[in-house]
């Protein structure tokens, strides 16, 4: 069952207008999970209450001895989003944080001058939005909607951007860390030209940024509306999905009791057969927006790994064709557990 008193633990520390989605922990960092979520973190992620400071202690050591010229966050609140994703592993731990700052250097077109400001558009035309309510496990629920996007719109690697926006600020809560979160696609409207945008190149670096290099935890994929057409752009993806993830994806089709049956009609919007609010793509995009000042610190920045050496393992291959693309690497679109 879901633990709602958890999801309103961090009230004290939003306004009005941002009081639905909850807040990061303090910036001196104390625990905002309640009982029954510390009971969940200690049987799935392995994390021991009692142990928790040392063993973000134990990775910040690790940092500053094996990484001296990584300029990265070191604060607890941070160090534990990378803890929690990797089960409490040091080192697993201390490679995703080298794939989160890897990645952003393999990629600038999408992460130099990272800021709400600059997917106005994205936000605007309806591509991406977060549901109000989380499901009765307590995941919140990130709604793609990749048919209101046209290539004659703006390029696609906009649309990575705002989805990358999203899940830094979704990943900030306690409640989120250690709940993960639901994907919903809504695939209405998605026809050819939507299909050939991003091409297996581009989709195996968004899928490589997501799976390694990003601490959180994809539960579900619940695929609705998809056109026949799904077939080929399902085909693009799942030689990258290790097939823990790729038995994670149910498509639906236009069948909203399926739907019901994997994401309950109560946190559902009327347009997905729920009897939630409408669906409202205005909250997520404002929450976003007042967050600027936040993102330019994080994102505006010289890069983390200047001056940083590391091995060609730690770093995303930046180079290829698309036909490349298709033989490279098959991986999860996560490391989820």
């Amino acid at each position: 069952m879901a633990d709602y008193e958890s999801l309103d633990v961090h009230s004290h520390l939003l306004g009005p207008e941002e009081s639905w989605f909850p807040g990061p922990p303090p910036p001196l960092y104390t625990c905002t999970l309640s009982p029954a979520l510390e009971a969940k973190a200690r049987d799935e992620l392995q994390e021991k209450p009692e142990w928790r400071l040392r063993d973000v202690q134990a990775l910040r050591d690790m940092i500053l001895k094996e990484q001296p010229n990584l300029h990265t966050r070191l604060d607890d609140a941070f160090l534990l989003r990378f803890l929690r994703a990797r089960k409490f592993d040091y080192d697993r731990a201390l490679q995703l944080l080298l794939k989160y700052h890897g990645g952003r250097r393999a990629w600038p077109e999408v992460f130099s001058d990272l800021k709400p400001s600059s997917v106005k558009h994205v936000l605007d035309l309806g591509f991406l939005t977060v549901l109000p309510r989380p499901d009765p496990h307590g995941r919140y629920i990130l709604c793609l909607r990749p048919g209101r996007w046209k290539p004659n719109d703006y390029p696609f690697v906009d649309n990575v951007r705002a989805l990358y926006l999203t899940l830094e600020k979704l990943i900030q809560p306690e409640v989120v860390q250690v709940n993960g979160i639901v994907i919903l696609a809504d695939y209405s409207g998605v026809g050819m030209s939507q299909a050939s945008n991003p091409g297996p190149f581009l989709a195996k670096k968004v899928v490589s940024i997501l799976q390694d290099g990003f601490p959180i935890r994809i539960k579900a994929v619940n695929i609705i509306n998809e056109p026949r057409i799904f077939k080929g752009i399902f085909a693009i993806i799942k030689p990258f999905l290790k097939e823990k993830m790729a038995e994670r994806y149910v498509l639906h089709g236009s069948d909203l009791r399926s739907l019901h049956s994997h994401v309950p009609g109560s946190v559902l919007p009327p347009v997905y057969g729920g009897t939630a609010a409408d669906l409202d793509l205005s909250a997520w995009a404002a929450l976003l927006l007042r967050s600027e000042e936040e993102f330019i610190v994080e994102f505006c920045q010289p890069h983390p790994l200047e001056g940083a050496a590391l091995p060609d393992s730690l770093l995303y291959d930046g180079d290829g064709t698309e036909e490349d693309g298709f033989r490279a690497l098959r991986s999860q679109l996560y490391y989820c557990y």
